[in-house]
């Protein structure tokens, strides 16, 4: 058996890490639960896995003596440690709550020494301080992905003459290779001088073969695919079967402008859903401005100005009129064709018949992520857009982000698609940008 200690950031990260270690010890310093108390007044999901934290505690507290230990369903043992002391060496404040934590893993090596001491936490600076106290550390990994090998959701293969020969003409090929192909996956098979002369695939889980994609010309509202990739995008946000939709990519690839122009042209246009419900995380970038006056409408159209910029982009390219372009936008906004909400405010909607773009998704945990797409009700459509490697959140990375979580979770569904869009086509300096900043 192990002994776990637990740094505050881990259970605000996730309030279930408790029982996420096994039939080992986990213990909980007192300092934990003081730090807790700051912030259980939050709105936000910080907040929420505090709270939710302190109520697991407290039914814990019903078993038994948590000063004593209380045994887990898992057949591992939760203890709240009080007043642990420890020599910290010269330079290191005895009060700073971290610093209090890792007093508490010396203690713990000191009682026991041939039990193995593991001190948890999403902070680096306090894994590095541990691992310079000789204390093993490690970040908490639960619902991690490993990101250099997150799925593409398109693959490269040979097909011989005869297969490409039958896909043309039908529509459809049988696959013989070895590659174990997932439902929705994207084929590369031959890439011509221009997106007309490819041949694009897609593999089709129930038939067992490859199915032609449909037309590369498609361009809603006027924006057309400038690669592959963005080809296979537009083919999956089109497609009624796929009702989970995932988009990665830099700065610049494209990720928001196809969603919100797929979304146009089957809501305005075709009538496939009712509204586009367009959502984002309230994160800001450097230092927040603070309070904003106004509306809940007005203080979103602050931190929707991305989704402004696009719309605002489609509808002047579709329209070449800009009195024309601001007009229509307007009305799609006053007819509640077209809805901004905050993410926060997401929770305990049911959303049925709508064509919902979550932005930005790298910023929210896998239990946001689960909280808004578990709001989608019959009919409706769910997209997700974002970069894992630009992430605003102090709690998250790019292995531990709701947006890659999910594709993970999702790949093989057939009701799911997912591209990872790799070419910046903003302009020559934002795909710069991206790669050298």
């Amino acid at each position: 058996m192990k002994t776990f200690i637990l740094d505050t950031n881990v259970l605000l990260h996730n309030s279930s890490a408790l029982f996420s270690f096994g039939a080992n010890r986990v213990v909980i310093p007192i300092t934990l639960i003081e730090e807790l108390d700051k912030f259980k007044s939050y709105s936000d999901e910080v907040g929420r896995h505090a709270r939710q934290t302190s109520r697991f505690l407290d039914e814990l507290r019903l078993r038994g003596k948590l000063s004593a230990g209380v045994h887990l369903d898992n057949g591992g043992v939760l203890q709240v440690v009080l007043g642990a002391k420890g020599d910290l060496p010269p330079g290191m404040n005895e009060n700073e709550g971290d610093n209090k934590i890792l007093v508490t893993a010396l203690a713990e090596r000191l009682r026991a020494p041939d039990v193995p001491v593991i001190f948890v936490s999403k902070d680096l600076n306090a894994r590095i301080k541990a691992e310079a106290l000789d204390i093993p550390a490690e970040d908490f990994e639960s619902n991690r992905v490993n990101i250099d090998e997150l799925y593409t959701g398109y693959v490269r293969l040979e097909l011989s003459p005869r297969q490409i020969a039958t896909l043309q003409e039908k529509g459809e090929c049988a696959y013989e290779g070895d590659e174990i192909l997932h439902a929705n996956e994207f084929i590369i098979i031959e890439e011509g001088p221009s997106l007309e002369h490819g041949i694009y695939g897609r593999w089709d889980s129930k038939k067992g073969k490859i199915v032609s994609v449909r037309d590369a010309g498609l361009a809603p509202w006027g924006i057309e695919p400038v690669n592959t990739l963005q080809v296979y995008a537009l083919d999956i946000l089109h497609d009624p079967k796929i009702q989970f939709v995932t988009l990665c990519g830099m700065a610049g690839t494209g990720k928001t402008l196809l969603a919100l122009a797929a979304g146009l042209q089957q809501t305005v246009d075709d009538r496939v859903y009712r509204r586009i419900l367009v959502t984002r995380p309230i994160m800001p970038l450097g230092r927040d401005i603070g309070y904003l006056p106004g509306t809940k409408e007005e203080k979103l159209h602050q931190w929707m100005g991305p989704i402004f910029d696009n719309l605002e982009y489609i509808f002047l390219n579709y329209l070449d009129d800009e009195d024309r372009a601001e007009q229509q936008l307007n009305h799609l906004f006053e007819s509640k064709k077209i809805e901004l909400e905050a993410a926060t405010y997401i929770r305990g909607r049911s959303i049925p018949n709508q064509y919902m773009i979550v932005d930005e998704a790298q910023n929210l945990t896998p239990h946001e992520v689960k909280t808004i797409v578990s709001r989608a009700g019959e009919g409706t459509k769910v997209v997700l857009t974002g970069d894992p490697y630009q992430i605003d959140s102090p709690y998250l990375d790019s292995s531990s982000n709701g947006l890659t979580y999910a594709v993970e979770r999702f790949k093989g569904q057939p009701i799911f698609g997912h591209i990872s869009l790799e070419r910046s086509e903003r302009s020559d300096l934002s795909s710069l940008a991206a790669k050298l900043l």
